[in-house]
């Protein structure tokens, strides 16, 4: 399920459109693959504090059995990875250094892991009521995407950091490698089979994905719109009026500048406009009746061009209903 999508960052730059560009291809594939998945919530943009620093994780993994976060790269050339795990790349035939993605997504993971702990008896139950559990025997695992359109030179480098990387259409086969997803969600029988992992309950996934959204500090400037055709090598995953090429356009992406009306929700059982709670669960946001204790979805048809293709955002304590085919959002009263 898709708990969050990438936001766009208006730019004349052609490094930050094209890193833009890879992070949406990233997020296309992990759409194709999870977007109905009951046991894998993806959040796309990530940016939160803790402790005084701040981490912007590109696509975070949230699933039955721990994390995963994956960092995108944007190269165009050649990459390659020395025994030491330095990092140098070619741009039209010259060679320079560069960052190491890897250990970049290595920070990010030790924040998200200390932010975690530090709110384990918010988020976890305790064991007979008890014994408070933690995140230490979850699973914690870091990628890193780089563009399809590479080439990655593997000869001298270190096994640990191969394994680690891969090209942005392989993305979803790495991250099932990784999972070891069982067929069913994970119960008290699980106890008896080979599958000994800790698992998060359904109740406990809730809350943990509930939690990361309420942390995110990444503005909710405009959504990014999905193609649906087949991919091909020779296109781009995404709408280059969307998102300009990296060495030649620099045209700026323009934002939807008309918010229409207001979506005024009302229970659909009592018809009550006031005295609701809003909520989160498994399918998404909706509100409570404090009336007759009815549950309503957010979610609606886009009162624009009436298209069903519409999601619920969140942004503090804001919401707003994003239709994904005219690309107008129009703010939820509660």
């Amino acid at each position: 399920m898709i708990l969050k999508d990438k936001t766009l960052i208006n730019s004349n730059s052609a490094k930050i459109q094209a890193g833009q560009k890879q992070e949406l291809d990233v997020a296309f594939y992990l759409r194709r693959a999870f977007k109905d998945h009951s046991q894998v919530f993806v959040f796309n943009d990530v940016k939160f504090k803790h402790n005084g620093e701040t981490a912007q994780i590109d696509h975070l993994i949230a699933y039955t059995y721990g994390f995963i976060l994956i960092e995108s790269k944007s190269i165009t050339g050649e990459v390659t990875i020395n025994e030491h795990q330095e990092w140098s790349r070619s741009y039209r035939g010259n060679w320079q250094g560069m960052p190491s993605p890897i250990k970049q997504v290595e920070l990010q993971l030790e924040l998200l892991k200390s932010l975690m702990r530090d709110n384990a008896p918010n988020l976890l139950t305790k064991l007979f009521g008890k014994l408070q559990q933690g995140f230490g025997g979850r699973e914690w695992h870091s990628i890193c995407a780089i563009s399809s359109n590479a080439i990655i030179n593997r000869e001298n480098t270190p096994k640990t950091i191969e394994d680690r990387l891969v090209k942005s259409e392989f993305i979803t086969d790495k991250l099932l490698e990784i999972m070891k997803l069982p067929a069913s969600k994970p119960n008290a029988l699980h106890l008896f089979t080979t599958n000994v992992r800790p698992w998060f309950s359904e109740e406990t996934l809730d809350r943990i994905c509930q939690f990361i959204l309420e942390q995110n500090i990444s503005p909710n400037l405009q959504e990014p719109s999905y193609v649906p055709a087949e991919i091909s090598e020779s296109e781009s995953v995404y709408d280059e009026a969307l998102i300009a090429s990296e060495q030649t356009n620099t045209e700026q992406v323009k934002p939807k500048s008309d918010l229409i009306k207001e979506i005024t929700l009302a229970c659909k059982q009592c018809n009550s406009a006031t005295n609701l709670q809003p909520l989160s669960g498994r399918y998404g946001y909706f509100v409570k009746c404090g009336n007759c204790s009815a549950n309503t979805p957010m979610k609606s048809p886009c009162s624009e061009c009436s298209s069903t293709n519409t999601k619920t955002s969140k942004r503090k304590e804001n919401y707003s209903l994003v239709c994904k085919d005219c690309e107008i959002s129009t703010p939820i009263k509660l």
